[in-house]
């Protein structure tokens, strides 16, 4: 963030990356790899190792909440508008049968943050009002292995192969795309800057931070994009390997871009 479009904008192949990617995240125990290119990691051990036995704390809960009622068009930086000022770690949107539910866990940066979220409940985004509800680590856990179960089991067959022509043309097209010199990264996390950028294309050439541009919408909040300028058209044709790739705790998608485009979405935020 996880950037942005929700989760079944983008395509099934999309959806499919996102949950097989959480399974492994489960398999290893670890939820949100630590890197010094993210802020949103949570720790779930801030406490000292100073004290003794009899002296320790139960471990803080996890900061997770669920929302529902959330408009069926509801996309990841419209969550983050709802929960303005709230540290976001992942956004997981819930469907059922390749359908979006209405309902989102949204996993937060520290314990804390839960109670501010909790005042949200019942507050509008658009025509709807959304519900916060506490939750646990386990219905989040339990989110997750239902969504990578509905990507594998789920549908008929004949919507399966419906859903695997779609993801592949999907990634044909942006194969095909041509390339200017300009990438645009989809799936950011909220609090990511121009140096989180530059270290992810860190084997690539950028010539500064001058050349990363982050839109921002009319309320001056990121939208998890940002556009990339490279030194030439091979340059960011070779950079498409870093295409779903993670930032912090999120996976990135990079599409073929304009200047055209850059302008466009940077005007957007004035």
């Amino acid at each position: 963030m996880f950037y942005r479009g929700k989760y079944g904008d983008g395509g099934d192949g999309r959806e499919q990356q996102v949950a097989s990617k959480r399974q492994r995240l489960i398999d290893q125990s670890s939820y949100f790899g630590a890197s010094s290119a993210s802020s949103l990691v949570y720790n779930a051990s801030p406490y000292s190792s100073s004290y003794t036995a009899q002296q320790q704390q139960p471990p803080p809960p996890f900061p997770v909440v669920r929302l529902r009622g959330l408009p069926f068009d509801c996309a990841e930086p419209d969550v983050a508008d709802f929960l303005h000022g709230l540290d976001i770690v992942d956004i997981l949107f819930v469907h059922k049968g390749g359908r979006f539910t209405g309902e989102a866990f949204c996993v937060l940066g520290y314990p804390l943050q839960v109670d501010f979220a909790l005042q949200r409940n019942r507050q509008n985004m658009g025509r709807r009002y959304v519900e916060v509800f506490r939750s646990k680590r386990q219905e989040y856990y339990k989110a997750i292995a239902n969504q990578v179960s509905d990507v594998r089991v789920g549908g008929s067959p004949r919507q399966n192969v419906q859903n695997l022509h779609r993801a592949r043309s999907y990634d044909d097209a942006k194969d095909s795309s041509e390339h200017t010199g300009v990438l645009r990264l989809r799936g950011l996390p909220f609090s990511a800057g121009k140096d989180d950028v530059l270290e992810f294309f860190k084997d690539y050439s950028l010539s500064s931070e001058d050349s990363i541009h982050i839109p921002v919408n009319m309320d001056g909040r990121p939208t998890g994009e940002a556009f990339v300028e490279f030194l030439s058209a091979e340059d960011s044709k070779n950079a498409m390997s870093k295409d779903r790739m993670s930032l912090g705790s999120r996976y990135i998608e990079l599409f073929p871009s304009s200047h055209e485009e850059l302008d466009e979405a940077m005007s957007r935020g004035r």
